[in-house]
């Protein structure tokens, strides 16, 4: 009788031992998995601001006719346009529509197309399907204040955003 004792007890320490080096690996992935989210966080801020700074002076461009030909500046249309340097949001216009957006933009207008009224950055972030992690939330809030400045969002109360009266009315047809 004393062996089997003996040979669960060895049993039971060894599955301490594999339990210990799990959490000490677990503790290690969450720490990288930390800096890495970190990591994102700046870069997103970095190309926000980047976007910011440079948003004012980046130009639309048409497409390139033939091949090697260069672009004309042309006025911002739906026409397929390139941006030059950096993803911009332009000053909404009623001949511009949605689809002159980059394509994160367009899924917030229409999730707060759907939306019964104004909603939080925490919960338009849920709504992408982009959690609601501080880097992300801020990340989405950043955005939403771009689309407020340029005409496209109102932000009624602080932090609820909805649609402007004149973008609910284009998105409707």
């Amino acid at each position: 009788m004393g062996s089997l004792l003996e040979e669960l007890a060895r049993r039971q320490a060894e599955s301490r031992h594999r339990i210990e080096e799990l959490r000490e690996r677990l503790a290690e992935v969450r720490a990288r998995l930390e800096a890495e989210e970190d990591r994102l966080s700046r870069l997103l801020i970095t190309q926000e601001m980047v976007e910011e700074i440079l948003g004012d002076a980046a130009r639309f461009v048409e497409e390139p006719a033939g091949e090697g030909g260069e672009g004309e500046v042309a006025d911002v249309s739906e026409a397929e346009v390139v941006r030059r340097g950096v993803v911009t949001v332009p000053p909404w216009q009623p001949e511009l529509g949605v689809s002159v957006l980059p394509r994160t933009y367009r899924d917030v207008l229409e999730i707060l197309a759907d939306a019964a009224g104004a909603m939080r950055a925490v919960k338009i972030s849920a709504a992408l399907g982009q959690g609601e992690s501080a880097a992300k939330v801020e990340s989405l809030r950043s955005k939403l204040k771009r689309l407020v400045e340029r005409g496209w969002l109102a932000e009624g109360d602080p932090g609820m955003f909805t649609l402007t009266e004149q973008v609910r009315r284009q998105m409707a047809g």
